[in-house]
């Protein structure tokens, strides 16, 4: 298997919709911005989690993504 390596300048994060790279500091809302075209959905219809714990809305600005981490974009189940 031949990985090929990601510059020391980017961090890859493993997506649904496969790896993303981005610049080391980079935040949820950052990531979201590459995926939310690619889903065809605002950021309002996508709920999200980083390696497998719920991240809210409000709180992906501020939620730092780590190399390897594996960011999931689904839509949030309502009802009662």
């Amino acid at each position: 298997m031949n990985i090929a390596a990601t510059p020391a300048h980017l961090i890859t994060v493993h997506t649904d919709q496969g790896p993303l790279s981005l610049p080391p500091g980079s935040t949820l809302s950052d990531a979201l911005a590459h995926l939310l075209p690619l889903l065809n959905k605002p950021a309002e219809q996508v709920a999200t989690a980083v390696n497998g714990e719920f991240v809210a809305r409000g709180a992906r600005t501020a939620h730092l993504l780590q190399d390897g981490d594996a960011v999931l974009c689904f839509s949030p189940i309502t009802g009662g």
